[in-house]
């Protein structure tokens, strides 16, 4: 058996040397950079939040804008019509006195002609209706300040103060607003 000498080359202790060195400067790189990340990850996750924050509180604004327009155009279709309706209110007067004008006597003389002009104020109610335009009966009640204007008083012992005993003009709602009211006289005590 023949022994062999290693022999001693310093080389190979630098080198020894240095990869430990290296490991151990990759340790503190490696440690640092797990440093590094958990707090870029920290921040990213805080920003993140405060975007999601965000998108949700803009999410909820564009959906409140979104259905405050849908009510406005549903608002305005449901009134836009109210200026015609109104001036319409007129021609149902007009028809309402047409027929209180014929009494008893010539009554039978213009039959075709009430029944023409009942048939016209017939059709006028319907398409009203249709568009959500209602007459407001009145008469008998107590008065209603919201609803109708008073332009006369008269002394009535039987009846309560307030009450209206006569309608000059009907009152009007499209949709359950005010479209006119009414002109009444009440009774006062």
């Amino acid at each position: 058996m023949s022994h062999q000498k290693q022999k001693y080359e310093p080389q190979a202790d630098l080198n020894a040397t240095a990869d430990v060195q290296n490991s151990e400067t990759e340790d503190v790189v490696e440690d640092s950079n797990a440093e590094k990340s958990a707090d870029d990850i920290e921040t990213l996750q805080a920003e993140n939040a405060k975007l999601k924050d965000a998108f949700l509180r803009a999410y909820a604004e564009a959906e409140n804008t979104k259905r405050r327009c849908q009510q406005e155009i549903e608002k305005n279709s449901k009134y836009a019509i109210a200026s015609f309706a109104k001036e319409l209110l007129s021609v149902a007067d007009n028809l309402q006195r047409a027929l209180s004008a014929v009494d008893d006597k010539t009554a039978e003389q213009c039959a075709s002609f009430i029944k023409g002009v009942e048939m016209t104020q017939t059709e006028l109610f319907h398409v009203f209706e249709k568009f959500g335009i209602k007459k407001v009966d009145c008469l008998g009640k107590v008065f209603d300040p919201n609803l109708e204007r008073v332009v006369q008083e008269v002394e009535d012992k039987e009846k309560p103060a307030g009450t209206i005993v006569t309608e000059l003009q009907s009152a009007w709602t499209i949709n359950d607003r005010i479209l006119r009211e009414a002109m009444v006289i009440v009774t006062k005590k």
